[in-house]
């Protein structure tokens, strides 16, 4: 069996190695010509953790990333909503890591290469359109190097090629467009000294502004620094996301302004602000869940199947477990255990329901739903949060997003390993 994977990003490259894990073989096809280190932070949920730990990964996670130990909600007036212990910190057999998303698929990339072959990871080839038959499906690229059109012939092809997945606008070509929420982000890195105890995860604020901040590189941790990453998000007067270019540099004058006075004793945000030397900026966007992903030995992943607010931390995390139900089924299929169309309709019928509810509680804020409760009951603070959101509904809504996204404890002792 050979599965042919278009996009070589988080979700692909794992994908790639966990096929090679259950002995099938993987050819990765990435459109970039050359793969670096770019991209912001992002937190790994234990759950994702998981799967890289069984593909050996877990120790070069520790070198590159911080094992968050807790993550904080507050409001805009600095006051405490609600904390919790993360990962290891929380009970969990894995940690949970914040960890800069290139350095990240770098990791993945090197091994791939090791140990899928280096001549099997494609880079500057992008993917054009697709014929299957009864006996496997042909992939047609464009190489950018010479601009020649290049077949590949495999038994599926999977797009993990991103929000902008061209294997998903193959697919459904019609009446998918970008949802836009009504808010801007603004994305960056900055160094500086380290805030709470120098693992922390915190959000401030509440859905129409708020500012995220965690830590992303050990390495500097070790040095008594901190590589912050850091979100400002806005409510925007227009309605409209930009139309092209979705990650562009803006001066921090485009929205700074509004976070002036978000400095207190715990945090100086301004300060974290003007420390960025390059800021970027996102419209929140995502996709209304799709009917189907696949279609006969063609079917998506990760954000081609399932694009979503960065809400709850759990972008990447469904990427990594989209790849592993569907290593899982394709194994199932090599063993004899299933044919292989039963295998891509197994894949699709387990998560595709659980990454649409995902994406629609997401648009509900998620687990940050504490914080526009809080703004709504108390928008001019409040003498004790326990009078304004008890804490078992603080606590019912942790556990409920948990739940749902896979990664309480019950629901991860009950995923065997593989």
């Amino acid at each position: 069996m050979k599965i042919a994977i278009a996009g070589a990003g988080i979700g692909g490259l794992a994908l790639a190695l966990m096929l090679h894990k259950r002995g099938i073989e993987a050819e990765v096809w990435e459109a970039v010509e050359e793969l670096k280190p770019l991209g912001v932070g992002i937190n790994l949920l234990p759950h994702a953790v998981k799967e890289l730990s069984e593909l050996g990964l877990e120790d070069t996670l520790a070198e590159i990333g911080i094992k968050t130990s807790q993550l904080a909600y507050y409001n805009r007036h600095g006051q405490q909503i609600w904390a919790e212990p993360r990962g290891r910190a929380a009970g969990y057999d894995w940690p949970q890591f914040s960890i800069h998303r290139g350095a990240l698929q770098m990791a993945l990339l090197r091994a791939a290469t090791q140990r899928i072959g280096a001549g099997l990871v494609h880079q500057g080839h992008t993917l054009e359109s697709f014929e299957q038959d009864d006996g496997g499906v042909v992939a047609r690229l464009r190489r950018r190097a010479d601009n020649a059109l290049v077949e590949t012939r495999a038994d599926v092809l999977v797009g993990a090629d991103g929000i902008h997945s061209v294997l998903r606008r193959l697919l459904h070509p019609v009446g998918d467009e970008p949802r836009f929420s009504g808010r801007m982000l603004w994305r960056a890195i900055t160094e500086t000294q380290p805030f709470m105890d120098g693992r922390s995860m915190f959000m401030a604020g509440h859905q129409d502004q708020k500012f995220v901040a965690y830590p992303i590189s050990e390495p500097l941790r070790q040095q008594g620094r901190s590589l912050i990453n850091w979100i400002a998000e806005l409510r925007v007067p227009d309605g409209a996301p930009p139309p092209t270019d979705w990650n562009k540099r803006v001066d921090r004058s485009v929205f700074a302004p509004a976070f002036a006075d978000w400095k207190w004793d715990w945090i100086d945000i301004p300060a974290i602000i003007e420390g960025a030397a390059t800021i970027y900026e996102f419209p929140l966007v995502d996709r209304d869940p799709l009917p189907r992903w696949t279609v006969g030995r063609v079917t998506l992943m990760g954000d081609a199947a399932h694009p979503m607010y960065p809400i709850g931390s759990n972008g990447s995390a469904q990427a990594i477990l989209d790849a592993r139900y569907l290593a899982d089924c394709l194994a199932d299929c090599g063993a004899g255990r299933s044919s292989l169309l039963y295998a891509l309709k197994e894949y699709e019928a387990e998560r595709l329901p659980r990454t649409a509810g995902i994406v629609l509680r997401n648009r509900m804020n998620g687990p940050e739903q504490v914080m526009q409760m809080a703004e709504e009951r108390a928008p001019n603070g409040f003498s004790s949060i326990d009078e304004v959101i008890p804490y078992a509904e603080r606590e019912a809504i942790s556990q409920r997003y948990k739940r749902l996204a896979g990664f309480d404890k019950q629901s991860l002792a009950a995923t065997p390993n593989r």
